[in-house]
């Protein structure tokens, strides 16, 4: 019959919370029959009633506190049953109902449980005990609830027994999907893993690191905060305080561990983010007392609570802050808008939530809308005595969809809908209208497969039994002077990505990311975190980067480092700088000065080369061993100083490999001449006739100077082969790449400067020997200290050479090869010139020869003196005999010296030992 109020002055009526438990049907809070039951657990009421702190007895206590928002889920759930009877998807299978009221307490759930697993059509209540319940028939198919994940765990373990199928609409404690603890559950919402996932992701994404988290002290609770507590670990976000309130309002210490929970937000005045796992009457409360103390705050809201309209319109709930908020996806609400219109239609014989509703309606009648539900709340608290007058009413269907929770209304019509085609598919071979036509364990297994469609998405459990339709994630805004529910985002759980809804939801989000929410503050780009709390990584200092490392981002743990071959960075930096490639070029000072002595060095050559060249047929340009001698050992010097020029500019691989053959060669063929010419020197004013001898043999001239050159040209070559030098980079300077050539092979560049040496140190031993030469003759002992100028100079070089880098390490190596090359120049080529310009008195035939003279007739009487000391009995003759050949010798032929020595003065070997001795000497020479 339809509801129709009729309230008349003869009537007094008592309003109780609710209805003493005398039967079990005084206990069902909704009944309607049909050939398959199913069971619905929904928290109707807030708490129960009790003068105590603990029972006494036994017995299910009345309960209070009427909670509109969940009267409307079981109306959700009727009204769902009602579509599928009224719809083709069960042919003449009718779905009964059986809904309690759990009052938030778990007890007065399993109490409710033990009646869904009582057995059909018994003539007593009771439970009977199996070993197997495979064919036992009890009083309901499935149960779908209940809300809250405290009480649905408790369920699941009792349901289990007979693997009763169990849907919740609201549970989503992460544990529920351990299909080994609870094989029996399956749920239409996310399980809290992916809510507290977002909620980490959100905090995050927004800048948030020193939250705050309260929730309640039960299974929900814990499991949330530990849950919530990883993923904000992950996404480096600390939790600086947790706050645990009592799970049932029915504690006592309720009130006073909210106070304290103030009192602790107000202290944490850094924490400007609280995340809330609370049931809605734990933040009614809460929010309460917040408005009293003017506590502002960003609230992070869980399904629980997000979308409660209870809440929302609490007294100047705008002055507690911003609250950002998930709830579970909302669907087609259009026939539950109907359902709610149509409601005074719907019979109340056996909806005792229905009847209460209707009598908390005429105890307010004149009451306004805005504060309608604070009259209910107040009037649903204890006993209330109306004297009502007769008259009609409506049932304010407005005032209820204001306070409808759209997501969880979906999630109850998908649990619905879900039976329903599990049932469709497994009454296609069975006679359903028999109630013993399948057990509640077959049931279970078709409806962990079914997959159905609302028109618009397919929906199915996963392997969890988990239906992840995802979240809606909602902003508290005021709107015309009222605090609205708007939505801002919806969260891909599959992708952990928000979707923002337009623009103006993104400038809300920009907006919120201005309020800070931190321990510390943020290090800038350039800086690093150093953690000053062990307990806590996001209280930290903020310090400067060192040298080449750097942070492109705010309040990065640590700062990268830059590729130091290419890159670096200065200390304190926010990005790497590209490494100036630096090489000894043009333009530098010293490479300037270097190619200036270089320059000098060729003028000097060709100015030497012209000067010989004018003098061709003098005596000092012929004692230098004649013009071909001069011009090569002149090109040489031209060579070394020629590649100089190859150390500077950029370096090439051409070059690289051009500068160290081009030095070697040319040098080794200048030493190699300059050899020749010391043991010549040697051989013509050698008195020794053992030595002599052992020079004449040794001196070749052109077959030693090819095969000295020829070593070194094998040298290269093989260098050139096996371990060429090429252009490298030198990275070890912090700023600056060095462009240089790696020599390929220290072994082969040791090897090429090593021959150098022997060859220089073998001319320096002829040279020292002939150093007592003719003053105007004495190029013996300018050999000698052109020698002695190069090995000071490459001893110099190697030290030098090692422990110099950078783009002047090219430099070390010019300035020896100058310093060496203008010793030998100089020493070799300076002296004869100053004769040619200077002493031109000296650079003729005559002064030559008497030069010659007198210096053979000095070696003569010093090696017959030296003679006799050696021999005292033969002194006297060896003296003799050597006086005489050399008296008689100057004597009679020195006016064939006269005529005929420049003619000999260039012949390779003497005549004879047992000539005279200047003649010899000038046949040598």
């Amino acid at each position: 019959m339809a509801l129709v109020i009729i309230l008349t002055t003869f009537f007094v009526i008592i309003l109780a919370p609710s209805q003493p438990c005398q039967t079990p049907d005084d206990f069902v809070a909704a009944t309607s029959p049909g050939h398959i039951l199913i069971g619905g657990l929904f928290a109707i009421h807030e708490k129960m009633l009790s003068s105590e702190n603990y029972p006494r007895r036994p017995e299910i206590q009345k309960c209070f506190g009427f909670e509109i928002s969940v009267f409307l889920q079981t109306l959700a759930m009727i009204h769902s049953i009602e579509m599928i009877n009224n719809s083709t998807l069960l042919p003449g299978v009718k779905l009964g109902y059986e809904i309690y009221d759990t009052c938030t307490e778990v007890t007065v759930a399993m109490a409710a449980a033990l009646r869904f697993l009582s057995k059909f059509n018994s003539s007593k209540e009771t439970v009977e005990f199996k070993c197997n319940y495979s064919s036992y028939t009890p009083r309901v198919k499935a149960v779908i609830g209940a809300g809250y994940s405290e009480i649905t765990i408790a369920i699941s373990r009792m349901l289990n027994l007979e693997l009763m199928p169990q849907v919740s609409y609201e549970s989503t404690a992460e544990i529920l999907s351990d299909k080994i603890r609870f094989p029996s559950f399956l749920r239409t919402v996310p399980s809290d893993f992916y809510q507290t996932k977002a909620m980490a992701h959100l905090i995050q994404k927004s800048g948030w690191n020193w939250i705050g988290v309260i929730t309640t002290d039960d299974d929900y609770g814990r499991l949330a905060l530990n849950t919530f507590a990883v993923q904000a670990a992950a996404n480096n976000v600390c939790i600086a305080f947790r706050e645990v309130l009592p799970a049932f309002l029915s504690d006592n210490t309720i009130q006073v561990r909210i106070n304290q929970t103030l009192e602790k937000i107000i202290a944490e005045a850094q924490v400007n983010v609280i995340v809330v796992f609370l049931r809605q009457f734990h933040v009614f409360n809460l929010f309460n007392k917040a408005t009293e103390r003017n506590i502002s705050k960003i609230w992070i809201a869980s399904d629980n609570w997000s979308t409660a309209t209870k809440i929302i319109t609490i007294p100047n709930v705008k002055s507690i802050g911003k609250v950002v908020g998930f709830t579970f996806r909302r669907g087609n609400m259009s026939s539950f808008h109907s359902f709610l219109q149509n409601l005074h239609m719907l019979p109340n014989e056996n909806n005792k939530p229905l009847k209460e509703y209707a009598m908390l309606l005429s105890a307010c009648a004149d009451v306004k809308d805005s504060d309608l539900s604070q009259c209910i709340s107040n009037h649903s608290q204890g006993t209330l005595v109306y004297n009502g007058v007769e008259r009609n009413f409506s049932l304010r269907n407005d005032f209820l969809w204001d306070y409808t929770e759209p997501g969880l209304v979906h999630s109850i019509q998908l649990a619905v809908f879900a039976l329903g085609y599990a049932i469709r598919d497994l009454c296609q071979a069975r006679d359903c209208q028999n109630p013993n036509a399948f057990q509640p364990w077959e049931l279970l297994h078709v409806l962990k497969n079914v997959t159905f469609s609302n028109g618009r998405n397919s929906f199915h459990f996963d392997a969890h039994g988990d239906m992840n339709t995802g979240y809606d994630v909602l902003l508290w805004k005021e709107i015309n002077g009222h605090m609205t529910i708007t939505k801002m985002a919806d969260y891909d759980l599959q992708n952990d990505v928000f979707i923002f809804t337009g623009q103006e939801t993104k400038k809300e989000f920009r907006n919120l990311k201005q309020i800070q929410s931190k321990c510390s503050k943020e290090c800038r780009p350039g800086q690093m975190k150093k953690t000053t709390r062990s307990q806590h990584t996001c209280c930290y200092e903020c310090v400067n980067c060192p040298e080449n490392h750097y942070s492109n981002q705010t309040d990065m743990d640590h700062c990268l480092l830059c590729n130091n071959k290419t890159h670096w960075s200065p200390v304190g930096s926010s990005m790497c700088f590209e490494k100036e490639v630096e090489y000894l070029n043009w333009n530098d000072p010293l490479a300037i000065l270097l190619l200036a002595l270089s320059l000098v060095g060729i003028m000097f050559v060709l100015a030497i080369g012209i000067i010989f060249t004018r003098n061709l047929n003098t005596p000092v340009v012929k004692s230098s061993g004649g013009l071909a001698v001069c011009y090569v050992i002149l090109l040489c010097h031209l060579l070394n100083f020629v590649s100089t020029g190859f150390f500077i500019e950029e370096p090439q691989d051409f070059t690289c490999k051009t500068r160290q053959m081009l030095f070697g060669v040319s040098f080794t063929l200048c030493i190699s001449c300059i050899l020749m010419k010391s043991l010549k020197i040697l051989l013509a004013f050698s008195f020794d006739p053992k030595l002599q001898i052992f020079l004449k043999c040794l001196y070749k001239p052109i077959p030693i100077i090819f095969i000295c050159t020829s070593i070194q040209v094998v040298i290269c070559t093989l260098w050139l082969i096996f371990a060429a030098p090429a252009v490298g980079e030198n990275v070890s300077l912090p700023r600056v790449v060095i462009l240089e050539c790696e020599e390929g092979s220290i072994i082969a560049f040791g090897s090429m400067l090593g021959y150098i040496a022997i060859l220089a140190f073998i001319c320096f031993i002829f040279a020292f020997k002939g150093r007592k030469l003719p003053e105007n003759y004495n190029e013996a002992k300018f050999i000698t200290f052109g020698m002695l100028i190069y090995f000071i100079a490459w001893i110099t070089f190697i030290p030098v050479y090692a422990t110099t880098f950078g783009k002047y390490l090219p430099a070390v190596e010019i300035i020896v090869i100058l310093i060496s090359n203008y010793g030998i120049l100089c020493c070799t080529f300076f002296p004869k010139c100053y004769i040619i310009l200077c002493k031109q008195e000296t650079n003729t035939k005559s002064a030559f020869l008497k030069m010659i003279y007198s210096y053979s007739s000095h070696s003569a009487d010093s090696l017959a003196v030296s003679h006799v000391s050696l021999d005292s009995t033969n002194s006297n003759i060896i003296m003799t005999n050597q006086d005489s050949c050399g008296k008689s010798a100057a004597s009679k032929k020195s006016k064939d010296l006269q005529g005929q020595a420049f003619s000999h003065i260039y012949q390779q070997n003497a005549t004879s030992v047992c000539k005279t001795w200047p003649r010899k000497r000038i046949s040598s020479i």
